[in-house]
């Protein structure tokens, strides 16, 4: 019942946002009580969830509601996505994980509160995921991999065994990254490049 779900913010309203909502229903698990995007927005639904209020408007909310995900996308920087974490942190806001009943994730892999595993993905074991990363559909995190804080692993990306992705990077879509390679913190991997 719609009731027994926990409610959760959505922080962006945009087209990584739709793809959020396509996750968060089939999980089941929370009830989407609204989404902060800019004010023009305000007052509009996505996919007929309602915009509630922007970005100046989340030390208000936060006194309702304890749950977030942050559902702007990542592609040029992983600023804004850290700002609005760090903002929600300071309010004493909650980040639940949030994984696509779609996805295969390994019983011994970690991942990290703000992260979100799409559609398709498989997490392999031993690897380890950071805090407020997207996971997006059809990538695949190979066995003892860690993904760092704030990072974007695109669509249809491979990052092979014992890699390490560091802080803030954007890995692009159909990317490989091979075996035990480290990729350095704010690194730009473009779409369909081999990381070696």
């Amino acid at each position: 019942m719609r009731n027994s779900k926990y409610d959760i913010i959505l922080i962006g309203g945009g087209g990584h946002c739709k793809a959020c909502i396509d996750v968060i229903e089939m999980q089941n698990l929370y009830n989407i009580a609204g989404i902060i995007d800019i004010a023009e927005k305000v007052g509009q639904t996505i996919l007929g969830y309602p915009v509630i209020g922007c970005d100046e408007n989340i030390e208000d909310i936060a006194k309702q509601y304890n749950n977030y995900l942050i559902t702007i996308g990542q592609i040029k920087s992983f600023m804004k996505r850290y700002k609005l974490f760090d903002q929600i942190k300071k309010v004493n806001g909650v980040f639940p994980v949030i994984i696509s009943p779609l996805a295969h994730v390994s019983k011994h892999a970690s991942i990290q509160e703000g992260s979100i595993i799409m559609h398709g993905t498989i997490v392999n074991a031993n690897a380890n995921i950071g805090s407020n990363c997207i996971i997006n559909n059809n990538a695949l995190i190979e066995h003892d991999v860690t993904i760092e804080n704030h990072c974007h692993v695109s669509t249809g990306a491979i990052i092979n065994g014992n890699s390490v992705v560091k802080a803030g990077s954007f890995i692009g879509s159909n990317a490989t990254v091979i075996e035990s390679m480290i990729i350095e913190e704010n690194s730009f991997i473009k779409a369909n490049s081999l990381a070696q």
